[in-house]
Parts: C-alpha cells; sequence; structure tokens
C-alpha cells in the first residue's frame, strides 16, 4: 500500500461552507495556485461532481489529469485517479469536521501521489506536503474571505 500525506487546519467557518468551496470546482483556479484549469465532466443526481479534469501545475508535478469523486455525506469527499499523463496514483481526500459548536471546521485533507517517472520517496512526500500545505492554506483564506 503506497503512503500517505494528510495535514489539518481550522477554519473559521461552517463545515456546510467550507464544503461549498471545495465542491465549486470551477473556482479552483482562483484559490489552489496548482490547478490551472477545472472542468467538471460529470455529476451525480445531487449534481455534485463526479468525474473533474484538472489541469495541475505543481513545481516538480504537471500534469492534465481526470479524477474521480467520492462524497460521504456532506462532511467528506474522496477522489481517485482515472487517467493522467504522468501521475499512476493521485488519491485524496478532504474530512470536515464541525468545532465549536459547528461555528469552525477542522478540515483534515489526505494525499497520495505516485508519479510514472522514478522519484525518491521522500520527494514524493515532500511534494505531497507541498499540496497539501498550499490547498489548506488557500482553502482557509477563500472560505474566510467570503464571511
Amino acid at each position: 500500500m503506497a503512503e500517505h500525506t494528510s495535514s489539518s487546519i481550522t477554519i473559521e467557518a461552517a463545515p456546510a461552507e467550507v464544503m461549498g468551496v471545495i465542491a465549486d470546482f470551477a473556482r479552483y483556479p482562483e484559490w489552489t495556485g496548482e490547478v490551472k484549469e477545472a472542468e467538471v465532466l460529470k455529476t451525480d443526481a445531487a449534481g455534485r461532481a463526479e468525474q473533474v479534469r484538472l489541469l495541475l501545475d505543481a513545481g516538480a508535478i504537471k500534469d492534465d489529469h481526470t479524477l474521480a469523486y467520492t462524497w460521504t455525506g456532506d462532511n467528506e469527499v474522496s477522489w481517485t485517479l482515472v487517467k493522467s499523463q504522468m501521475l499512476r496514483v493521485l488519491d485524496g481526500s478532504y474530512r470536515l469536521a464541525p468545532v465549536a459548536g459547528g461555528a469552525r471546521t477542522e478540515v483534515t485533507y489526505q494525499l497520495t501521489v505516485d508519479v510514472k517517472i522514478p522519484m525518491l520517496g521522500m520527494i514524493k512526500r515532500k511534494a505531497e506536503k507541498v499540496i497539501i500545505d498550499r490547498a489548506l492554506a488557500g482553502l482557509k483564506k477563500r472560505v474566510e474571505a467570503g464571511k
């Protein structure tokens, strides 16, 4: 089983507000930094994205890939890689936990990345950590700016 990297952050907003930003793929290029384009290819009966094409530029990792999303209740979304030019694995999740009676949200982001080209595990973990830290910081800034 591949190793994964995980990190958490607390956002000053209710879980529903945080998930609203996470689920708004069209606006990812505005706040993620690494995502240059996002296109929802398929949605489920509830209108949530099931497949999304993302053009990613994360320094060492540049790729045009498609992810399949699974929504678990209102507080968790996970994804797996469908196709990619450079990646073998890109699996991850956002888990939201209400804090302070739901006024704040603890967001845990877990990510596993494996590239098709040889790369030391240490470098892969560092890339995962950079992606996670930037995504969490961007998510926090985006959600809290909308309040």
